[in-house]
């Protein structure tokens, strides 16, 4: 259930890019922030000997993650390294021009988004070519947050993209991640302290399934949608469909490991699950 025994592929740091973000700037309106993105065709390993044909931005799945702070001009160059056409389609306010359906990006060629950030929250990018399940399903998807003109309090943050994967072709997915690695997070637990405020950018791009979920043990959590607005839940459990997401913050009250994963078993058996190792 926990440690070494664990069937994981990797070691403790592998996916520290994709499960940190970039560190929050401060508000400075009309600051360019700049992304280079790159479509590249990838075998990864996502549990020990399985081995899965990816669509990729910059060689992982999910993509890596974009922040930028409302009033930011972020400009993303994409290049398109695959042999399939493909786009970047960002949640958000942008112009039609900059939205990812029409302008298809061929083998070889590129395009640069350039759009104001906005408005504040937490949103995700994915290809939108046809056919979109297919591009979405080989993992052409990643986060994208945008943070408010007023900083969100400081805390430990991580990124958690719900995602599956159909290794036979059947239309159904035989294992199920965070941040693309069955059972990862149950051999290397997320390491927080009791007390500190920890938040948590979860977002769903699992194909073939009609809702993916969250559940946190012996804990509960504030839940924000979208990251917008001033709505909180306050529970321990959330579904999301494909493409939606939230912000959680936690602040654990005792130290000692505690599990999370998918509220549907299977999923959650198939590889949806880890645990948090709060340290007192």
């Amino acid at each position: 259930m926990i440690g070494d025994a664990v069937p994981a592929v990797g070691g403790p740091n592998d996916l520290d890019a994709l499960a940190y973000p970039p560190e929050a700037l401060p508000y400075q309106p009309g600051r360019v922030r700049e992304y280079s993105v790159t479509a590249l065709d990838r075998e990864l390993e996502i549990a020990p000997g399985v081995f899965f044909p990816a669509w990729t931005y910059n060689g992982t799945v999910p993509g890596p993650v974009i922040r930028a702070t409302e009033g930011d001009i972020l400009r993303v160059r994409f290049v398109n390294g695959g042999v399939h056409p493909h786009t970047i389609h960002f949640h958000g306010i942008h112009p039609s021009n900059m939205d990812g359906v029409f302008e298809i990006v061929g083998t070889g060629d590129a395009l640069t988004y350039e759009f104001e950030a906005k408005p504040a929250g937490f949103h995700v990018y994915h290809c939108h070519a046809a056919p979109l399940k297919k591009h979405i399903h080989k993992g052409l998807y990643g986060a994208f947050i945008v943070d408010p003109e007023e900083p969100r309090p400081a805390a430990r943050e991580i990124v958690m993209v719900m995602n599956g994967f159909d290794t036979d072709g059947d239309g159904s997915n035989n294992f199920y991640t965070v941040n693309g690695r069955s059972f990862y997070y149950a051999r290397y637990p997320i390491r927080v302290r009791r007390g500190e405020l920890v938040r948590i950018y979860l977002a769903n791009l699992t194909e073939f399934d009609l809702v993916n979920s969250f559940h946190l043990h012996a804990e509960f959590f504030r839940y924000q949608p979208t990251g917008t607005g001033d709505v909180w839940e306050y529970t321990d459990t959330i579904m999301q469909c494909q493409g939606q997401r939230g912000v959680l913050e936690i602040t654990f009250s005792n130290p000692g490991r505690f599990m999370f994963h998918a509220h549907q078993t299977e999923f959650a058996e198939l590889g949806w699950m880890g645990f948090f190792e709060v340290e007192g």
